[in-house]
């Protein structure tokens, strides 16, 4: 290699090139790149939205103006938030236990073949039974407290975990746990080395899922039986034909959604750099 080479190459101490990662403007630029057609679409439905109340092509009372829908969510701020949390609680509450329980639940699937066959038949069950046909059932076991909401959400949450990191653990090449066996490994070392980082990638993927449904879940149960949270204020609202209040509680609904979507997406980049890096990798290429 010449000296000039040598010279505009940076080396570690082991003569192996160190690539510098992207810097804050670069990762501002890729950031705006990807989030400016969301950002389009939502400003076109807005329009669309205003210019539809503007010329009256609606009734009022069936799709409010922006505008009035605005005023509530500023006039009635408060009360919206308290609803807001109370939901945003049971939805963090009925993901986290779904996504413990659907771990360890889909560990011992991967590893018990009796544990797998004769579970997925139940879960699959589970999964079909319209969620808001038994949560009055949930709401007669346990009353009109927090509980039914909870286990609606972990309910409606727990299948794509499970399903997800069912597949992660099963995608490992074989050769893989061959080497491990052959190099004197444990089973706890081969699953705490190899299988369980190899999928992570999996289980982030029905993680994303798992938190939206979480939130349909508590909105669901809340809808049965509550006086308190969204699903109360867009029942409310709806008896009363109050369509900016339903609007706003929607919107909020929305909004709790979006933002937990985003932080396991977070999550998923900071726990795993290396696969968020080969993605944004990928879609730079293809761009």
């Amino acid at each position: 290699m010449s000296q000039s080479a040598l010279k505009t190459t940076p080396l570690t101490a082991s003569g192996v090139a160190r690539r510098k990662g992207p810097g804050a403007g670069e990762r501002l630029i890729r950031a705006a790149e990807k989030s400016w057609r969301p950002a389009a679409l939502l400003l076109v439905c807005l329009v669309l939205w205003w210019v539809t109340a503007a010329a009256g092509l609606v009734e009022p009372y069936l799709v409010p103006s922006p505008s009035a829908t605005l005023d509530v969510l500023t006039g009635k701020a408060d009360y919206i938030a308290r609803h807001a949390w109370v939901t945003a609680y049971e939805t963090l509450l009925g993901f986290a236990i779904a996504a413990a329980v659907g771990v360890a639940a889909a560990v011992i699937m991967v590893y018990s073949s009796a544990v797998e066959r004769t579970l997925y038949p139940i879960l699959l069950l589970a999964q079909v039974v319209p969620k808001i046909a038994v949560a009055p059932l949930f709401v007669v076991w346990l009353g009109f407290g927090i509980a039914p909401k909870i286990l609606i959400a972990v309910l409606i949450a727990f299948f794509p975990v499970v399903i997800s990191m069912v597949t992660g653990l099963k995608a490992l090449d074989p050769e893989l746990l061959q080497l491990s066996a052959t190099m004197g490994a444990s089973p706890w070392q081969t699953f705490a080395k190899i299988r369980f980082p190899a999928a992570l990638p999996y289980l982030f993927s029905g993680l994303k899922v798992a938190v939206t449904l979480a939130v349909t879940g508590a909105v669901v149960g809340e809808f049965v039986g509550a006086n308190e949270g969204l699903g109360y204020v867009i029942l409310q609202a709806n008896g009363n034909l109050d369509t900016p209040m339903l609007f706003a509680g929607l919107i909020m609904m929305s909004l709790i959604g979006v933002v937990l979507f985003v932080l396991v997406e977070i999550a998923e980049r900071l726990l795993l750099p290396w696969h968020a890096g080969r993605r944004d990798a990928s879609a730079t290429t293809a761009h």
